[in-house]
Order: C-alpha cells, then sequence, then structure tokens
C-alpha cells in the first residue's frame, strides 16, 4: 500500500519517515494526477496559508476535495486539520482556501505564535484500545490551531485543558462568542468518516501509534510490507527500547 503525503511546504519528510518505520510507502504528492496512485493521504503541518497558495497554484484543490469525497482516508496535522474543516477563523485578511470534508469550526492560530509553542501529555483511549502503549500520548504544538464546535457525525478523540483567563488573538471580524471554545478545554484531534485530523504535530515524537492508527482506517498495509512492523510499534516494548531516529524528532521524556 502506498500512502500519499502532501510534498507542498511543511513536515511531509517526517511523515514519510514515520510510515517507513512501519512497512509502508509514503508518496509525495505535488500534482493532481498523482493522487490516484495512493489508497490514503496525509496532510502534514506548515504554514497553511503557503500551502493553500501552492495548492492553488498547482490546482490541487479540485482533485483534493474529489479524493476526499470518494471515501479515501485523509489524515490532517496542524495546518492540515485547518485544509479539511468547513469552516476555519482567525485567518488572515481575505481568508485561505479550504478543501473541507470535517463538519468542525477551527481556530487558525488557537494557541498563539512561533514563540507559544508547547507540548502536553494527552488522553487517547480510543488510540490505546486500538494500538496498544501508554494511556498518554505527548503532542507537539507548534504554531497550533484548536478546534472551537464539531458537528454530531465528529467524533472527539483528544481534548486539552486550556486556562479560562487565557487569551486568543482574535481578528477584527471575531467576537468573544466565537471564541468560546477556549473556556476549559479545546478539542485537538477528531475523526469522522474518512478524516482524521489533530492539532499536534504525531510525526515529530518517536510514538508511531497515530500512523498506526490511520492505517488501519486504510485498510492496513500491504502484503509486501511487514505484518509486525505496526503490531511491533504498538506494544509496550516500543516504549521501553530507545528507537533509531532517521530525521531529527521530538522524544518523549
Amino acid at each position: 500500500m502506498a500512502v500519499g503525503v502532501l510534498a507542498l511546504q511543511g513536515s511531509f519528510n517526517e511523515h514519510i519517515a514515520a510510515l517507513r518505520k512501519l512497512g509502508v510507502k509514503g508518496v509525495e504528492i505535488r500534482k493532481p494526477e498523482q493522487l490516484q496512485s495512493v489508497k490514503a493521504l496525509i496532510i502534514p503541518g506548515g504554514e497553511s496559508t503557503t500551502m493553500a497558495k501552492l495548492a492553488e497554484y498547482h490546482n490541487l484543490f479540485p482533485a483534493l476535495r474529489e479524493f476526499v469525497k470518494t471515501g479515501k482516508p485523509v489524515w490532517g496535522t496542524c495546518a492540515g486539520l485547518i485544509f479539511l474543516a468547513n469552516k476555519a477563523t482567525g485567518q488572515k485578511i481575505g481568508g485561505q482556501e479550504l478543501i473541507g470534508g470535517l463538519d468542525c469550526m477551527v481556530h487558525r492560530n488557537f494557541f498563539g505564535s512561533q514563540l507559544q509553542s508547547f507540548e502536553a501529555d494527552l488522553l487517547i483511549p480510543k488510540i490505546v484500545a486500538e494500538e496498544g502503549g501508554p494511556p498518554s500520548f505527548r503532542g507537539v504544538f507548534i504554531r497550533a490551531p484548536g478546534i472551537l464546535e464539531v458537528g454530531p457525525e465528529v467524533e472527539v478523540l483528544a481534548d486539552l485543558p486550556t486556562p479560562s483567563q487565557k487569551a486568543v488573538n482574535l481578528s477584527p471580524n471575531e467576537s468573544q462568542e466565537e471564541n468560546a471554545g477556549s473556556e476549559n478545554k479545546v478539542i485537538v484531534a477528531v475523526k469522522q468518516g474518512n478524516l482524521l485530523a489533530t492539532a499536534f504535530h504525531p510525526e515529530l515524537t518517536a510514538d508511531t501509534r497515530w500512523h498506526g492508527y490511520f492505517l488501519k482506517m486504510a485498510g492496513g498495509i500491504s502484503e509486501d510490507a511487514s505484518s509486525s512492523s505496526i503490531s511491533q510499534s504498538t506494544k509496550d516494548q516500543h516504549f521501553l527500547k530507545p528507537p533509531i531516529y532517521d530525521l531529527p524528532i521530538y522524544q518523549q521524556q
């Protein structure tokens, strides 16, 4: 099985490296016709406005929307989450084009600027039930979005407590009511049908459980890939042995 990774900008190399650890080939996607050769797609984190401009330049939006509509699994991380959302707020003047399909409202820079990036432990019971391992996941949030609202068919996979006094930078056209999601908890991971979205960057950690979960959404791996590569990565010993890294990533302490 080949999994496409949108390779316009951002952390596409890190996603491909994570897939490689699980015995799955990641294919860089830059042109619409390349989507025909993959069974699933990952839209990585990066600078969402830049990615949108490049996607528009390469006429990718129609093909990406059609890919989502066909029911093939698509996973968006950070900027990829923004791309998949039906609605986005906190955007730059003029906004940006979205792929859509995910019934949610996302705040583009919910957690602030690059300097306010952080890591946090997230409880992930659904992922643990499917993939095993520790009850929490170390989420890496880099200029991260937050999900303010979700539709009835959207399953929340992880949320994050936020201080009630936390200030979120609002655009001039936004109101405090629009930003009500900043109270108590904000949603940071969801699933709706064939769509998976995370506000954080699993590809920047040694923990491959989110990638394993996504591959199961895509129907597993090909026969020529080692079936033990997923099962081995999701057992507890994966977290006890120092992993071998082929790219610089954040390690769970």
